[in-house]
């Protein structure tokens, strides 16, 4: 299978918004929020405080990867949203976003990059994933979202070159 990696245009956006609106785990209010970024990203993408990059097939949008800087701090970055369409999942798309993700970070002078994330039932798939990619949980706040749905945050070192 043969991937791209770039940044979003605004031809992708109804693509990515299928992707969004077609995965479970996020929620409604999400994908509107997801949205919003994105319009604020396409009104103005060298301004933006975030990045954002689509992973096509065969020039079909078919995942995307959301990320940036985390304010007041010295070289932490946050991965705010990784999604891969569910017809493309187990090829590997997901992994390619988040090493394409890492490496643009690292670019930038990353030392950190963390990932929040739901801990509630069904996202034992998402949790095992950043697990293999070299993430460790470093904190759990117990019923952070939602009674049940505790708040995960997994990190990243890297050595500043």
């Amino acid at each position: 299978m043969k991937h791209k990696i770039r940044p979003l245009t605004r031809a992708d956006k109804s693509a990515v918004m299928q992707i969004l609106r077609a995965t479970p785990e996020f929620t409604p209010p999400e994908v509107i929020v997801a949205e919003e970024v994105m319009d604020a990203f396409l009104e103005d993408p060298l301004g933006s405080v975030y990045h954002i990059v689509v992973a096509t097939v065969d020039s079909t949008v078919m995942g995307y990867s959301v990320y940036g800087a985390t304010p007041l701090t010295d070289g932490t970055w946050d991965l705010y949203w990784i999604a891969v369409d569910k017809k493309a999942q187990g090829l590997g798309l997901g992994k390619a976003l988040l090493t394409f993700t890492e490496e643009k970070v690292k670019e930038a002078k990353c030392r950190m990059l963390l990932i929040e994330t739901s801990g509630k039932p069904g996202y034992e798939k998402t949790e095992a994933f950043y697990r293999s990619q070299g993430y460790l949980e470093i904190c759990r706040i117990a019923d952070f979202y939602a009674p049940g749905d505790d708040k995960l945050i997994f990190q990243k070192l890297f050595k500043r070159g």
